[in-house]
């Protein structure tokens, strides 16, 4: 069996444990804000190791690529939209690596950071192979399934779903970033949960949920979960929360949500009917430790 399909079989089986915030643990190793994180693939991977291996002894299932913004657009900002391939590929083995038998690589990828047509000035073509060339260089690399996380638009979730497939994926995560508004939580674009859901399982992906947020407090992505539980019609749901709200103090970023909070809505999530939990922005490997007895009471 191949270690895609003992994914599949083990999340039918149990609740998964995911990984935690990758750019702020590497803000906390020495990476620079603004700078790119994907670079430290090539030049500090011993700092992404051992950012992984904090994850693995955490008791994290999943581990998460460094290559959330590893995609020809964004990597364009840094004059390296030629490097994808490379650091995509550095990102996925350096996981794997960590991995061992212990947990399974996620390919991570991120918007593409613009609008598409008619709004912006994208052609779907033109992210989809982004997208597409991405989620090989993942696969090539390690990948045991690739992981579309914090989408706002439905239309470049689904680009980004169908390019991972045609590249090779045969499991695809779908997550968005939600937030709070008068009516309700609705991405950015103001698309409502159950629509970006629909349009996500549309496009083919087999995990759907939602990671990051804007002004979330535990509370309401437990709300959010009993939501996108609603609208995934049985299919597999992921959440994986902000540590709260970024917080400046005396110069420096902190998140307010703390590792026993976290471990207090692990048993929440997990009831709303969420089967994979994790972290993101401001979360620890501490974080994930805190949740491990309630996801993982035997191991």
């Amino acid at each position: 069996m191949n270690r895609t399909d003992s994914l599949r079989q083990t999340l039918a089986r149990r609740a998964l444990l995911g990984d935690g915030a990758t750019g702020t643990q590497l803000q906390s190793m020495g990476l620079k804000p603004g700078a790119c994180g994907e670079f430290w693939n090539t030049a500090h991977p011993d700092r992404v190791r051992e950012l992984h291996r904090r994850y693995v002894t955490a008791g994290a299932d999943l581990l998460t690529t460094n290559t959330f913004g590893a995609n020809a657009f964004v990597l364009g900002h840094h004059g390296a939209a030629d490097r994808g391939r490379e650091l995509n590929v550095a990102g996925a083995q350096l996981a794997r690596e960590l991995a061992g038998d212990a947990a399974w690589v996620l390919g991570d990828v991120g918007p593409f950071g613009g609008m598409l047509e008619p709004l912006g000035e994208t052609l779907p073509e033109d992210a989809a192979k982004a997208f597409r060339d991405q989620a090989a260089a993942l696969l090539e690399g390690g990948a045991d399934a690739i992981l579309v996380e914090t989408m706002s638009d439905p239309v470049e979730m689904a680009l980004a779903i169908g390019a991972a497939q045609a590249a090779g994926a045969t499991l695809v995560i779908a997550t968005y970033a939600f937030q709070k508004s008068a009516v309700g939580l609705r991405t950015m674009m103001g698309t409502t949960v159950a629509a970006a859901v629909a349009a996500a399982l549309a496009a083919g992906a087999d995990v759907v949920g939602a990671n990051c947020g804007t002004d979330l407090s535990l509370g309401d992505y437990e709300k959010l979960a009993a939501e996108l539980v609603a609208a995934a019609k049985g299919n597999p749901v992921i959440v994986q929360p902000n540590a709260g709200s970024p917080i400046l103090r005396e110069g420096r970023i902190s998140y307010a949500e703390s590792a026993a909070l976290f471990a207090a809505a692990a048993p929440r999530l997990l009831g709303a009917g969420a089967r994979l939990i994790g972290g993101c922005c401001g979360s620890t490997p501490e974080h994930i430790a805190a949740m491990r007895p309630v996801v993982k009471p035997t191991g």
